[in-house]
Formats: C-alpha cells, structure tokens, sequence
C-alpha cells in the first residue's frame, strides 16, 4: 500500500477548503493508499499583510467581526464557529493539533486549493516554498487540481519571485492545475503543458457517497446566501434581501456574516452540504460555494467580481468548463430574473461524470509509476 501525503489548505478555517481536502483523501483511498496529510509553514507575506501575525491577527479578525452589521446573536455564533472549527471537524481529515511536517512519503500530492497563490497577504501562508515541494522527502511529486488563485505571471515578476517558483516548478513529476491562469503561469515558466483536472469537491461524489450527510434539517423555506463575511456590500444585501421577501424565503448566511442575514448556520462541512441541497435557492460570491450548488443541483447565481481579492479568474474559468456562464452576474439586481428558471443539470452533469474518470485515471497513473 502505497503512503501518499496530502499538502493542502486542510487547516484553513472554511468549508471548501475542508471539503477539497475530504474528497482528496477519499478519492486516494479508492486507489488503495494510506493516506496521511502534510502541513507547511507558512512564509512572509509578499504582500504587507492586514492585522499582523499570530494572536494580533486573531485580535483584528475578532473586531472586524464586530464592526458588521449583523444582530449580535450571529456575531456570537461566527465568533464562535470560529473558535470551534477546529475541535469540531479535523478529526474527519484523520488530523489534530500536532503538526505533520515533511514525512517520508511514496507520493506527496500538492493540491488542491489556492496552494500556488504566493502572493498575497494572509499569515496564514504567506510566501512559502513548501506548497511548491521545497524540503520534501517523497519518492515522487506531483501536484492535483493546483490553483494560482488571483496571483498571476505579472505578479510573480512584479514580487521578483518568477525565477524560484519555476525552479521548483520544474522539479515536479507531474503537475495538474485547476484552471486556465493556473496552466498558463506553469508552462509559460516551465514549457509544461499540466494535466487539469477539477476541484475535489466535484471529483469526489459527495452527494452519492458520503454517508455522513444528513437528512433535511429545517423545514423552514431558505434561500443560502454563501460567501467571506462583510463581502456583500449593502446594496448588494439590499437586493438579496428584496427577493427573498417577494418569494417569502428566509436567509441562511453560511461561512460568513452579511448584513441581510436572517440567521447565521453554524454546522459542519456535510450539514452544509444539507443545506445547500434542501435550498430553494443560492446566491455565492465564492468558488466552492458555486460547487456545492452545482453538485447539490441548486438554482444559484455566482457574483463575479473583478476588484478587491477579487474571484473573476477562478469562477468565470470553472462556470465556463461546467457550461453554466449564464449564472455569472455582477449585478444582485437580477436576481429574480436569472433564478425564474431552474437550471438543466444533464449537460453539466456528463462533463462531471467524464472530469471524474479523469481524476481517477490521473492518480492512479501517478501512484503506480
């Protein structure tokens, strides 16, 4: 049995980076390894980070909470998922509090998530070499589903780290990306084409095989409205919050608090699934928000946005490989027009069904050579 790591975001305080890191390890499971995962240290920020480091991050994200416009009752239940997370859902990942840095592997899977996107300014990563493969002591390298994020072949130059990101580049044995900027930043700096291959969360048949997923847990009428706290400007809220009044539908804000929340969930990563799925429908500004639409088999509409952290690279590249463009807006305003209709799911449902024996092919060809 071959020993495979896993280095990924598993520890970043959100769902999708949980679920990408569940689907991971459970697809590697099907091809018969012992599946551990492996942490990273985080580097300097390139990019002078917001709040500090360590316990004046932590201080800074506890006041920013404060300062939404949110009842204070889901204040308490985000600061408070906040502080559960952890305790509450690592030991599905088979993790805890203790570090697991550069085991002896067979294989060690770099992905999936942001793990490329180095410049950028969050403590929590930062500029770290390790999620490029620097220090590891596996047979083989590969990466799955590797995403840049935002940062892009500008950026990596204008931050001087062009050269060293194609030096470790190039020691991989096999690279696979998740999108389009990605694939393009690997081959302009290493001559590679990469493999793609799509985010876990759609690659790993949660909603068929996951047992864990529960039953229907309210029968209140919601709509999911699924995105970073504070991301939905007020107008924006404004306009989620007329439409859910004219279909008389109550707001589940998940992940994050917005303005116009009618009620703040705090669960774990599969009662998400849940809710996702038993919702009349979703409003997401976020990547794996719009995958649990997709696999949920949700009416929703993604906001793209191209200022701020901004998300237009990765959602606009995974809608146009699902063939769902239509549900890309930047305008709130029309949301009653673009969810009068629910989506025909069979077109986008082959492409995943076909993207799954991809995946499938993909690794085991890596774990037996």
């Amino acid at each position: 049995m071959s020993k495979v790591g896993i280095l990924s975001m598993q520890r970043i305080l959100n769902y999708g980076s949980f679920l990408q890191a569940y689907g991971l390890k459970k697809i590697l499971e099907d091809l018969g390894c012992n599946v551990v995962f492996v942490d990273y240290r985080p580097g300097e920020c390139l990019v002078p980070p917001n709040g500090g480091r360590g316990v004046f991050r932590k201080i800074s994200k506890g006041l920013e909470v404060l300062k939404y416009k949110a009842s204070l009752k889901d204040k308490i239940a985000f600061i408070k998922y906040k502080n559960n997370y952890a305790e509450n859902n690592y030991h599905y990942l088979g993790i805890d509090q203790r570090m697991n840095y550069t085991p002896e592997l067979d294989l060690l899977v770099i992905g999936s998530d942001e793990v490329f996107n180095c410049v950028q300014n969050n403590t929590n990563v930062g500029f770290s070499l390790e999620l490029f493969g620097e220090g590891n002591r596996a047979k083989r390298l590969i990466s799955y589903a590797a995403s840049f994020g935002n940062t892009t072949l500008n950026k990596l130059e204008r931050y001087k780290v062009k050269d060293k990101i194609a030096e470790c580049l190039s020691g991989f044995d096999a690279i696979s990306v998740r999108d389009a900027n990605s694939g393009e930043i690997v081959t302009e700096l290493t001559g590679i084409v990469p493999e793609y291959n799509v985010d876990p969360v759609l690659a790993y048949d949660f909603m068929e095989r996951c047992k864990e997923i529960p039953p229907r847990i309210t029968e209140t009428k919601y709509m999911i409205l699924y995105g970073y706290s504070g991301r939905f400007t007020k107008s924006e809220c404004e306009k989620i919050k007329s439409y859910a009044a004219e279909k008389g539908l109550k707001i589940f804000c998940i992940g994050g608090l917005q303005s116009c929340c009618d009620k703040f969930i705090d669960c774990s990563p599969f009662q998400v699934l849940a809710y996702f799925r038993d919702a009349e429908c979703v409003v997401t500004d976020t990547f794996h928000g719009t995958i649990m639409s997709v696999i949920t088999h949700n009416n929703f509409v993604s906001v793209v946005r191209k200022s701020g952290y901004g998300n237009a690279e990765k959602l606009t590249d995974l809608l146009k490989r699902l063939h769902l463009e239509s549900r890309m807006t930047d305008d709130t305003g029309k949301l009653s027009q673009m969810l009068s209709f629910p989506i025909d799911y069979d077109e986008t449902d082959n492409i995943i069904q076909k993207e799954r024996r991809h995946t499938y092919q993909y690794l085991e060809n890596q774990i037996k050579s």
